[in-house]
C-alpha cells in the first residue's frame, strides 16, 4: 500500500464521501448481510485508487486517504467495464482463480460496484473483500450493493451541486461588491467636475448678461443640482449596500422647523397642490436631522410627483406614546400589490409619468434612513390614498 500525498481532487473526494452520514451505515450493513469483513468507497481514476471511507474488521490495514496501485485491484476493472465484479470463492473462480489480485491481497470472496454520478462520470467503487469465501453472487445482495452505490452517488451529486452554488454564490458577491465600489468611486471623482461647472456658472450669473444667456445659466445651474442629487442617490446606495451602512450623527433636534422647511420647499416648486399639515411634535428628538430631512423631502415629493393633482397632500408628523410618527398620504390609484412589493428594492421604478426622472433610489435610500434610526418605513395603498408612514422609537 503506496503513501502517497494526495491532490486537492482526491482530498476533496475523501472530504465529500466522509461528509455523508449514511456511509459508515452502508458499510456496516454490507459487511454484516454477507459476512465479508472488508468494505470501502474509493475514489478510482486511471492512475490511482483512494479509500475514502473504510469498515476494516479484517486488519487489512487501509484508512481513509490510503492507496493502492490502481492496476494491482479489480477495481480498475470495474471502471473500464463500469459492471460489478462478484466472486464468491476464488478458488472455484474460473475467471479469477488464476488472477493475480486475489493472490496479491489474500482475498478469496470479492464484490466491487460503479459508483457513476448523474452526469455519467465514473467516481470509484463500493467494495468489500473477506480472507474466506462467502456467498455474494445472490441478485438479492448484488442488488443491495447497487442500491446503496446509487444512494452514494446522488449524495455525491448533491453535495458537487451545494459547492457549485456556493462557487456561484461567492463569485456574484465578488461581482457586485465590485460593482458597487466602482459605483462609490464614480460618484466620488463626479464631484470635482460638477463642482467646476456650478462654479463657473456662478462666476456667469454674477456679469452683466442678457435674457437668453441668463436662462441658459439657470438651466445649467438647474442641471447641476440636479446631477449632485443623483450624485448623492448613488453615493448613499454605495454606503448601504457595501456594508458599512449610512452615516449618522445624534442629537437631540426640533423637527418642527425642519418639517415646515420642507413643506415650504415643496410648495415653492409645486405652487398648484394642495398640502394639508398637521405638525406636532413640540419636544425635541434625538436622531439625524439632514437624514431625517431626506426622508421627509424624498416621501413628499414622492406623493407630489405621482399622486393625484386635484387631491390634497397630506401630511401628519407626532411624538408621543414612546415613537415620533410621520405620514405623507396622497390620492389617486392604488399601487398593484406586484410593485407594492418592490417598492423599496434599489433601482426599481414603478410606472411613471411623462417627464418624470430618477434612478430609483429614492424610497431604497428612504427605508435605509428609517432602518439606521432604529425605524420602519411602510406603506399602505387603496383606491382612496397611498400613504407612506415612517415610526421611530423615542429614547
Amino acid at each position: 500500500m503506496e503513501a502517497i500525498p494526495l491532490e486537492a481532487e482526491f482530498l476533496a473526494a475523501v472530504r465529500a464521501v466522509g461528509g455523508i452520514s449514511a456511509v459508515p451505515l452502508i458499510l456496516d450493513v454490507l459487511c454484516r448481510s454477507t459476512g465479508m469483513g472488508f468494505a470501502a468507497v474509493a475514489r478510482v481514476t486511471g492512475e490511482r485508487w483512494i479509500a475514502c471511507s473504510v469498515r476494516d474488521d479484517i486488519g487489512f490495514g487501509l484508512l481513509p486517504g490510503g492507496e493502492l496501485k490502481v492496476t494491482t485491484t479489480l477495481c480498475h476493472e470495474v471502471r473500464e467495464g463500469r459492471e460489478t465484479i462478484a466472486i464468491d470463492d476464488v478458488a472455484e473462480d474460473a475467471k479469477y482463480r488464476g488472477h493475480h489480485t486475489p493472490a496479491m491481497y489474500g482475498f478469496q470472496s470479492y464484490v466491487s460496484t460503479p459508483i457513476v454520478l448523474a452526469d455519467g462520470s465514473f467516481f470509484g467503487t463500493l467494495c468489500a473483500i473477506d480472507p474466506r469465501p462467502a456467498s455474494v453472487k445472490t441478485p438479492e445482495k448484488l442488488g443491495m450493493f447497487k442500491l446503496f452505490a446509487e444512494l452514494i452517488a446522488a449524495h455525491l451529486d448533491a453535495v458537487k451541486r451545494l459547492d457549485s452554488s456556493e462557487e456561484s454564490l461567492r463569485e456574484e458577491r465578488a461581482t457586485a461588491e465590485l460593482r458597487e465600489q466602482f459605483i462609490a468611486v464614480l460618484g466620488h471623482d463626479l464631484r470635482s467636475p460638477l463642482n467646476a461647472v456650478a462654479g463657473s456658472a456662478q462666476l456667469l450669473s454674477q456679469q452683466p448678461l442678457g435674457a437668453a444667456a441668463l436662462a441658459t445659466v439657470g438651466r445649467i445651474d438647474r442641471s447641476v443640482k440636479r446631477m449632485s442629487a443623483l450624485i448623492d442617490d448613488v453615493m448613499d446606495f454605495a454606503r448601504g449596500r457595501l456594508g458599512s451602512g449610512l452615516t449618522l450623527s445624534g442629537a437631540a433636534e426640533t423637527l418642527e422647523p425642519l418639517l415646515l422647511q420642507v413643506i415650504a420647499e415643496l410648495r415653492a416648486t409645486h405652487p398648484a397642490r394642495q398640502i394639508d399639515a398637521d405638525i406636532r411634535v413640540p419636544h425635541a428628538v434625538r436622531c439625524d436631522r439632514s437624514r431625517l430631512g431626506q426622508l421627509f423631502s424624498n416621501l413628499l415629493g414622492n406623493a407630489a410627483a405621482h399622486g393625484a393633482v386635484d387631491q390634497p397632500i397630506v401630511v401628519h408628523a407626532s411624538s408621543g406614546a414612546g415613537a415620533f410618527v410621520f405620514s405623507v398620504a396622497n390620492g389617486g390609484d392604488a399601487i398593484d400589490p406586484s410593485t407594492l412589493e418592490r417598492l423599496f428594492q434599489p433601482f426599481f421604478r414603478g410606472p411613471v409619468r411623462q417627464r418624470q426622472q430618477g434612478l430609483g433610489l429614492g424610497l431604497y435610500i428612504a427605508g435605509e434612513i428609517a432602518r439606521a434610526h432604529g425605524g420602519t418605513l411602510e406603506v399602505d395603498s387603496t383606491p382612496v390614498h397611498t400613504r407612506f408612514t415612517f415610526r421611530m422609537p423615542l429614547e
